[in-house]
């Protein structure tokens, strides 16, 4: 199996590749932005669980380009009025800022600020609104997801926990009227979680992107309008959901029960993602393979290939002592090899989508 067979398996990620994205999910984001129109008057937003980094990479393109382009208009008007003033009120207008959040490393990005943290932590939310100087945030959005176990149940409530986590520390950083988008892994026991958002958001829309595999329990969250409780203080140390997970208690009824809208994003001429397409998609263009845009910092699985190109994938019982103590280490300060990998699960350390 050649480099170039994911890329007509997987025609996003062939995309992004070529447009310059770290990761397929930025379609994802554009898609929900094409029908929630989520960037208009956002000057603060927060990505949360952000590596490697595809959707700052959408925010930053979007509201930094946004406001150069009305930086370039207002420039032309001063160059005509020849008006200092107006100048000086423009070198002192608000930039955009943007926050990304995620436990991992990530690489640089050109007007994003990372904080690698935790965030169920208050102490991260603090940072965030230290970042933004005091303020509020206008959008804060939340891609991430579980190492997924092929057991839907399992799947369905870890991923439930971590957008409540979200959810949480969103309560503590977003400016009344703001927007919340979340990945959300649609099962049958949703019926709760959709009951919460609607505590704190007047409007409350599941989509699922065109870019989103079909053969996915995977859709977005869309929460307009944050309005909290008249009286709420956000408070980490309370979990939004209660660990009892009943069948029976989330499968709610009547006028408990919340009928959240389903909607579909995307052109659907657009690209199909559970299609295969041909490597020549343009008869006037020939295909070319591009590599991934930014690889991985320092992956969990950079000293499993380290060891698959020295050919030193063993058992630690068919090591001989002398070649045990020569294993390489990816870096100085890496942590003890473990010896016991199977070469069936690598990959390659260049992939990040």
């Amino acid at each position: 199996m050649g480099r170039s067979s994911k890329d007509k398996r997987d025609i996003y990620y062939r995309l992004a590749k070529e447009e310059g994205w770290r990761a397929r999910s930025a379609f994802k984001l554009l898609q929900l932005d094409q029908e929630f129109n989520l960037f208009t008057g956002v000057r603060r937003a927060v990505d949360l669980c952000a590596a490697p980094g595809s959707w700052s990479q959408v925010l930053s393109r979007k509201l930094r380009a946004s406001e150069d382009k009305k930086g370039e208009t207002r420039n032309e008007e001063v160059k005509e009025e020849r008006n200092e003033e107006v100048k000086k009120e423009e070198e002192r207008k608000e930039e955009v800022k943007i926050v990304a959040v995620d436990l991992q490393a990530m690489a640089p990005l050109p007007g994003v600020t990372q904080i690698q943290g935790d965030i169920t932590k208050v102490s991260t939310a603090q940072e965030i609104v230290r970042h933004f100087s005091g303020q509020p945030a206008d959008l804060v959005v939340c891609d991430g997801a579980p190492d997924v176990t092929g057991l839907h149940d399992v799947d369905e409530y870890i991923q439930a926990q971590l957008l409540l986590a979200a959810l949480n520390i969103t309560t503590h950083v977003l400016k009344p009227g703001g927007t919340f988008v979340a990945k959300i892994f649609r099962g049958k026991d949703v019926t709760l979680l959709y009951s919460q958002l609607r505590v704190f958001f007047s409007q409350v829309t599941c989509a699922k992107p065109r870019s989103s595999r079909n053969s996915s329990i995977e859709a977005f969250v869309v929460c307009l309008n944050y309005s909290p409780p008249e009286g709420y203080v956000p408070n980490m140390s309370n979990p939004l959901l209660d660990h009892s997970y009943d069948v029976d208690f989330n499968q709610l009824e009547g006028p408990n029960r919340i009928i959240v809208p389903f909607l579909a994003c995307g052109d659907l001429s657009a690209y199909d993602s559970d299609q295969t397409y041909p490597l020549q998609l343009d008869a006037s263009q020939e295909y070319r393979y591009t590599p991934p845009t930014q690889p991985p910092i320092e992956p969990p699985y950079q000293q499993a290939c380290l060891l698959r190109r020295n050919n030193l994938l063993a058992k630690e019982d068919s090591l001989p002592l002398a070649q045990e103590d020569s294993l390489p280490l990816a870096h100085e300060d890496s942590l003890p090899l473990d010896k016991t990998l199977l070469s069936m699960h690598l990959c390659s350390p260049a992939d990040p989508l």
